[in-house]
């Protein structure tokens, strides 16, 4: 397997690992608001157009890597119970999700100081360039931070350990928002666009790349206080519509040309594939990478990351009716039953019978209940040379234009109650023809007794499945105390094929009982903001606890 159009030339790649390696030594990690006077400080630096980019680069390694964020859903289960899913979850005394978004944002607070100082030696766009880029990534910090925790720290300069920033108060998640927003608007209108952008200097931000962003921050801030009642939904709302809406407009993104599957295979990497619009990295082999991971052996395979009967069951049949209500389902007698006449992402997501496995067991049949707890398995990213290896390169897509499509039809709907049909055809139903199903429209929903607001929240969930995304709808939409309580079911039992298992709990109805709902919770005065580190509150009293935690 191999691309036939490189991401990047290996002397990119070569020049991206040492400078993220040099820019990781220069800014250790220390405490979260604090910059040592000796890191990045001396007057032989930030003297030249080079300096900045390889400055900007350090911030690419904060990008998230493949993970298994979705077992603190409904869609996921791991080898065991999660205690953010099931709400056993205790205040921790540090929190990496703390730390390294402050480090992230240190970072960034560093660049957009000092790049003015290049100004003998680099063009004012190109410090406009990679300041832009720095506040692009102090943004997506501050976004990760008030998504958790709600109400934080603003600092938006580097620090030393005497400054008073560090015993102030937290700041109200408005007024980061608002600054969340003044940051991408300016990286919009600084960066170049991704066709400039180029083979040489693809993976880097574009300016899609911010507006993109901020369509998926006010989303979740515009749905947030809408459902939990607080702020300007309103606002947040029309932000997130323009901002989709500039990405369509600007035509420099479109759906991948291939089949769904490949988006998460080599055959979906680089710049000939206009979906992607923000990934992580990795490399084009084995011998030209920057890093690897072992994603599908060690979450898929392994089964720290399965889906549920819940998942399984918000794919449509073919003629856009779910499960409950369409002529075409029938109740499934074998494994490969439950794909028939279904949205075909489905049979791209999930593991079924005749897929190319691993290189112990080249052709899957049935899932292992020993790792694969629910009795299904996730097939995005699935590569037998990867898994016998250890050592992939596929990169993780963590912003593409479907995702900006779904974001467009759910703040419309959101914002006006309504969404119209030549809408739902450029969004919705664009993604629909992809899985082989039948259109969306105002009148189809109103025979078959249909709500818009919850089929564009399947089409988002389908679409993204698996790629971390269904907790956080959840938390926006206020639906956790619903859904996350709910006990955690599986795959129907064939007996046939899974064999005689005597650890298995199983429903009425045959299907697997991973976790009984006894065992989960989910309390809404509490669980809807994470716990601030405990060690956190104890460097700065200023710092108010989230209520109950």
């Amino acid at each position: 397997m191999c691309r036939t159009n490189l991401s990047i030339s290996m002397k990119s790649f070569t020049q991206y690992v040492v400078i993220a390696l040099t820019m990781a030594v220069a800014l250790p990690a220390c405490n979260v608001e604090r910059l040592p006077e000796t890191s990045i400080s001396d007057q032989t630096y930030w003297r030249s157009e080079g300096d900045l980019k390889t400055a900007a680069n350090y911030l690419y390694t904060f990008l998230p890597a493949w993970g298994n964020d979705d077992v603190w859903s409904d869609d996921a289960f791991g080898l065991a119970a999660n205690n953010i899913s099931d709400g056993t979850r205790l205040a921790p005394a540090t929190d990496g999700n703390y730390n390294t978004n402050y480090n992230l944002i240190r970072a960034a607070n560093n660049i957009v100081e000092k790049a003015p100082r290049a100004a003998a030696a680099a063009s004012q766009s190109a410090i406009d360039r990679y300041t832009a880029e720095a506040r692009f990534f102090r943004a997506w910090g501050y976004f990760n931070l008030v998504q958790r925790y709600g109400d934080v720290p603003l600092i938006l300069k580097t620090l030393t350990e005497n400054s008073p920033e560090l015993s102030a108060p937290a700041s109200p998640r408005a007024a980061i928002f608002d600054q969340i927003y003044q940051d991408l608007d300016f990286a919009a209108a600084k960066l170049p666009t991704h066709t400039t952008l180029g083979t040489a200097d693809y993976g880097r931000i574009s300016n899609t790349s911010a507006l993109a962003f901020k369509a998926r921050v006010a989303l979740f801030e515009g749905t947030r206080a809408k459902y939990h009642n607080y702020g300007e939904p309103a606002k947040h709302l029309k932000a997130a519509a323009d901002a989709a809406k500039a990405v369509i407009d600007s035509k420099q993104h479109d759906l991948f040309s291939g089949a769904y599957f490949d988006l998460f295979q080599m055959a979906g990497e680089g710049r000939q594939n206009r979906e992607n619009i923000i990934v992580k990295q990795y490399g084009v082999s084995l011998t030209e990478r920057v890093l690897t991971h072992s994603y599908y052996r060690s979450s898929l395979e392994n089964g720290n990351l399965n889906p549920t009967k819940s998942l399984a069951d918000s794919y449509l049949m073919k003629d856009g009716l779910p499960i409950g209500v369409s002529p075409l389902y029938k109740a499934p007698v074998v494994s490969t039953d439950v794909f028939v006449d279904r949205d075909t992402r489905m049979s791209d997501t999930f593991m079924k019978k005749g897929d190319p496995m691993m290189t112990t067991k080249p052709i899957f049949d049935i899932a292992n209940l020993v790792f694969n707890k629910t009795g299904f398995m996730f097939r995005k990213t699935a590569n037998i040379d990867d898994w016998n290896t250890s050592a992939s390169t596929i990169d993780r897509p963590i912003l593409r234009y479907a995702e900006v499509l779904v974001t467009y039809a759910e703040a419309l709907y959101e914002l006006n109650g309504s969404i119209n049909d030549a809408d739902l055809d450029l969004t919705v139903n664009r993604l629909r023809q992809r899985g082989g199903v039948a259109k969306l429209t105002n009148a189809f929903a109103t025979t078959n007794n249909l709500n818009i607001r919850d089929e564009i929240r399947r089409e988002r969930r389908v679409e993204l499945a698996q790629e971390g995304f269904r907790y956080w709808d959840l938390m926006r939409w206020k639906t956790a105390e619903v859904e996350l309580p709910k006990a955690v079911l599986g795959n129907y039992f064939f007996k046939a094929e899974f064999g005689t298992i005597a650890s298995v709990r199983l429903t009425p109805d045959n299907y697997i009982l991973v976790q009984d709902a006894s065992f989960r919770k989910f309390d809404p005065a509490k669980d809807y903001l994470w716990p601030l580190p405990i060690n956190e509150i104890a460097l700065n009293p200023a710092l108010n606890q989230n209520p109950k935690w």
